[in-house]
């Protein structure tokens, strides 16, 4: 009699994105932008990262570094030893330093650890969490990385994304959300409806 064939394995089904799209690299922004503006002089906006990185004296490892931080933003691909600049990448290229940064601010706020916090942050009370809560819920979420510089790089980009903020006082981590300031209208247009009365 033949032994049973197992069934064929099930496809992992969890939404939950692998570990390396979670994780934020130490690299600054501007570092981002001038990588972009680099890659734009090239032919078809295309170049060998080796090149790349004898071009910007750079380590390799740090050339690295900065190539996967604008590849999880969706700036460039990196196809072979190539990196390859994207539509959205040429097009912050192109752009005034207010639409660069509402386009950065974008895609930084897509990125799936930027919204497990902010989810993470809306579920607390006021919005905020002590330091060590976030350095506990990142330990959570990623493992095996180290919750100190995860929370550094995670606190530069979403203070450039003007997503979180933090109060070094305090140590206090928080919704950077915008105030309402304008007047109520509920007097002006009590004031104006009495003159209309007259």
């Amino acid at each position: 009699m033949n032994a049973k064939s197992k069934p064929p394995s099930k496809p992992n089904d969890s939404s939950e994105p692998p570990q390396s799209h979670l994780i934020i690299p130490p690299i600054d922004i501007s570092e981002i932008l001038g990588f972009l503006d680099l890659l734009r002089t090239k032919d078809h906006g295309k170049e060998d990262i080796y090149k790349l990185a004898n071009e910007l004296k750079m380590e390799f490892g740090d050339t690295l570094g900065v190539v996967r931080a604008a590849e999880l933003l969706n700036l460039v691909h990196t196809p072979g030893g190539d990196v390859v600049l994207l539509p959205l990448g040429e097009k912050v290229t192109k752009s005034r330093i207010s639409q660069k940064k509402e386009i950065i601010t974008e895609q930084i706020s897509k990125l799936p650890i930027m919204e497990k916090l902010t989810a993470f942050l809306n579920a607390q009370e006021d919005h905020e969490a002590s330091r060590d809560e976030v350095l506990d819920k990142l330990a959570e979420v990623l493992p095996n990385e180290d919750a100190e510089e995860t929370f550094s790089n995670l606190l530069q980009w979403g203070r450039y994304a003007e997503l979180f903020g933090y109060n070094d006082d305090d140590h206090i981590f928080y919704l950077d959300e915008e105030e309402d300031t304008d007047p109520p209208m509920s007097s002006q247009s009590s004031s104006s409806e009495s003159r209309d009365s007259n």
